[in-house]
């Protein structure tokens, strides 16, 4: 979950990206921001230097900018991420690159499903579960696929709020609520 404040940073962010003149992509910066995020979470040093308020912000940004060819910070995310130090905002970094996906996401038309399957899908049923989808949505879908043995089978979507129940325990589920609803009596282990 994104806080307000990492959303407003990546918003901040996402505008200048979508807005300069192809000094980087959309991607690329997502890609730097998760790297130098990893960076900080990873490295104690990096971290607690970032995050103490001992260190002077100017040797915060010196820091950033010793760190910026390595990673392959372009000017945008390196000037970014000088915000960010000076406000004493590192810490919301993984938050704000993934409000920043968001943003993208919404931005380029794709749409983050939550799968839960049964079993692993081969590449031909996820790609066609995917697709149909897409179709269901208007948009091209960014899975994320877990395993949910309850299931039995079949597949469970969910996209923002809406849930797509393609499961088997969710057809059984429906059936009973039928049978329920037109004054049937249902037993146990249907």
């Amino acid at each position: 979950m994104v806080s307000a404040i990492g959303l407003r940073y990546a918003r901040a962010l996402a505008d200048v990206v979508l807005s300069s003149r192809n000094e980087v992509s959309a991607e690329q910066a997502l890609d730097q921001i998760r790297s130098f995020a990893a960076a900080v979470v990873t490295s104690p040093e990096l971290h607690d230097v970032l995050l103490s308020p001992a260190v002077q912000p100017s040797r915060k940004r010196a820091v950033i900018a010793k760190l910026g060819e390595p990673l392959g910070l372009s000017r945008i995310v390196q000037n970014f991420l000088f915000v960010i130090v000076d406000h004493r905002r590192v810490g919301i970094l993984p938050e704000t690159a993934e409000g920043l996906e968001e943003i993208f996401d919404e931005h380029f038309g794709f749409a983050r499903a939550d799968i839960s399957t049964a079993r692993t899908l081969d590449p031909a049923q996820a790609s066609a579960l995917e697709a149909q989808l897409g179709r269901m949505t208007g948009k091209k879908i960014r899975p994320r696929y877990s395993l949910d043995e309850s299931l039995m089978g079949g597949a469970v979507a969910r996209i923002g709020s809406t849930v797509y129940d393609g499961s088997v325990r969710g057809h059984f589920d429906q059936l009973r609520r039928r049978l329920i609803g037109e004054g049937g009596r249902v037993e146990q282990g249907i």
